[in-house]
């Protein structure tokens, strides 16, 4: 029998083309929610996140980098990752906790979604990070992981099924 969350997982996929339809904001504030919920190192909480809805805002974000980012042409909104640098020295790995759970969230509540990778990336003339805070107006001190995308899904993959258990990579006791 196998458990709830790992069917979540094998039928979460990045998804990167969305329908033009409205996600409510109790939905938006349950995805929310579970970022909020998520483990820190020493319970620091330095994960915060800017919800975007508006749709030039979203096409400006899809600018800040050259690759990856046309998921953003169609989201209905997109959730920026950001974290408090110099509360944590382990901000990254807080924020990216926080950011799979937003997405496991999303998948449950039947939205698609896109991890947007944001920092050490760039496009043809800028520091994407310094792209986004600049058009976010994002305080010095916070450090920007990543751009989720989400939306309604407008395109769709076939669950993983039990071959992508690759156990090869499973070493118990020792490598």
């Amino acid at each position: 029998m196998e458990n709830q969350i790992l069917q979540v997982l094998k039928n979460r996929r990045s998804i990167r083309r969305f329908k033009e339809e409205k996600v409510d904001k109790e939905i938006i504030e349950q995805v929310l929610k579970a970022g909020l919920l998520a483990p820190s190192s020493k319970n620091k909480k330095p994960v915060e996140f800017i919800v975007v809805e508006d749709k030039e805002t979203l096409l400006g974000l899809k600018d800040s980098k050259d690759k990856g980012t046309e998921g953003l042409k169609t989201a209905s909104f997109a959730i920026v990752v950001i974290a408090d640098s110099q509360l944590s020295d382990v901000w990254v790995e807080d924020a990216s906790i926080a950011a799979i759970l937003i997405q496991i969230a999303a998948s449950e509540l039947g939205l698609g979604s896109c991890w947007i990778q944001i920092r050490n990336r760039k496009n043809d003339t800028v520091d994407s990070e310094d792209e986004v805070r600049k058009i976010l107006n994002i305080p010095d001190k916070y450090s920007v992981l990543s751009i989720m995308a989400l939306g309604y899904k407008d395109e769709d993959y076939a669950s993983y099924d039990d071959k992508a258990y690759d156990f090869s990579k499973v070493h118990y006791g020792k490598y």
